[in-house]
């Protein structure tokens, strides 16, 4: 039977063998093996001894390992610098990174999960998680319509269309489907004290009022005159044109008092249009109660820079007007959605109409306060549902 290996005293025995004249064809049918390995043999361990063959294996041995050791550490290398530049925090970057790994390098999962510094039972790992391939097709199609708006809000109208899931699961898909809305850099405002007295918790208690400037798609500018009710939020007019003077701002507020009735106060900026005696003879004659707020403190009229913040955020950035008579349509298609649709995170997720009419059942007709007891001081916060006289801070 052919041996598969001998030690250093039998290999040198065997060369001794010959040393003293037996035939190199005898000794190799003796023991098995073929003439070349004998010869092999004879250049290796020629001329040494036992003690010195063992250390020479046990050199080759020790030369082996190390060779292996630097092979092994040469590709860990290699297989760091090829993952260099990717985070690996969760643990579904660490499957890809060892599979990764797997595949162009080569490597086993045990060494690739010791590159990584992954367990491999977080690898193995298959969830059982449904994929809701029909939710996030209704999340992209909402994000789609409503391209400004973050999952807070989508969620909320995911619950209008029926859908109960929990709002950490739709900010999850939010994020996997990479829905997330870029933020827009804003330009640094002033702050400024705010000034304006507190008004009631009543819709009709005080308006505010701003200019929006944008221009059409062939580069002629508009502007689009906002009147926000500060208590509801709700967009009481969005006026776009050309050009908007003082006389039509006046215009604008008479058919809107006609409609809704003489707000307490009206606050605005002091551009030249809200200034003119064409406004100040106005105000005197309906005995309207003007605000100016301080020259450079903006959000001395924050409810009215807010919304001009959203409509240019979620409209003006949003769509390019051909004409003027596209830009009133669209944004007055825009501005009824806002009231009636679109979910306000400063009223609790609801929107401005319903914000309005939950107002109206909270206060009675009979128990309504006039504008002489609009002085009073109640609690500050809106959103509670009794019917104290309840204020908001001014701004």
């Amino acid at each position: 039977m052919k041996r598969t290996r001998f030690t250093e005293e039998q290999i040198i025995g065997l060369l001794k063998e010959a040393e003293a004249g037996a035939k190199t064809a005898d000794l190799a049918r003796r023991h098995g093996v073929s003439e070349a390995t004998i010869y092999n043999w004879k250049a290796k361990y020629g001329g040494l001894e036992v003690s010195e063959a063992k250390r020479l294996r046990s050199l080759e041995d020790e030369n082996a390992k190390l060779k292996r050791l630097l092979a092994d550490t040469m590709l860990d290398n290699a297989a760091l610098k090829d993952l260099l530049g990717k985070k690996m925090v969760t643990p579904a970057a660490m499957r890809e990174a060892v599979a990764h790994l797997q595949a162009s390098l080569g490597m086993s999962e045990r060494r690739a999960c010791r590159v990584v510094g992954a367990d491999r039972k977080s690898v193995r790992y298959r969830s059982t998680r449904p994929d809701d391939a029909d939710l996030r097709e209704r999340l992209r199609a909402l994000a789609a319509e409503r391209r400004r708006f973050g999952y807070r809000r989508l969620h909320i109208l995911l619950r209008r269309d029926g859908v109960l899931v929990n709002r950490k699961k739709t900010q999850r898909l939010y994020t996997e489907e990479g829905l997330t809305v870029r933020k827009r850099r804003s330009r640094r405002r002033a702050v400024g004290a705010r000034a304006a007295p507190p008004v009631l918790a009543l819709p009709n208690q005080r308006w505010s009022l701003d200019f929006v400037h944008d221009q059409m798609a062939s580069g002629r500018r508009f502007r689009v005159l906002n009147i926000v009710d500060d208590m509801t939020r709700e967009c009481l007019a969005a006026v776009p044109d050309t050009s908007i003077s003082g006389r039509r701002v006046v215009r604008e507020l008479t058919d809107l008092i006609r409609q809704r009735g003489k707000p307490g106060m009206i606050v605005s900026d002091n551009g030249t249009e809200l200034t003119c005696n064409a406004v100040l003879a106005w105000c005197s004659e309906a005995r309207i109660n003007w605000h100016y707020i301080a020259p450079g403190k903006p959000m001395q009229n924050g409810y009215a820079e807010s919304f001009n913040g959203r409509m240019r955020d979620e409209l003006l950035n949003e769509t390019l007007f051909m004409s003027l008579d596209h830009a009133r349509v669209t944004i007055a298609a825009w501005a009824k959605d806002y009231n009636e649709q679109r979910p306000h995170s400063a009223l609790g997720y609801e929107t401005p109409a319903a914000f309005a009419a939950e107002l109206n059942k909270q206060w009675p007709v009979p128990l309504r306060p006039s504008g002489a007891a609009q002085q009073a001081i109640a609690s500050p916060a809106p959103m509670r549902n009794n019917c104290g006289q309840a204020l908001i801070p001014a701004g």
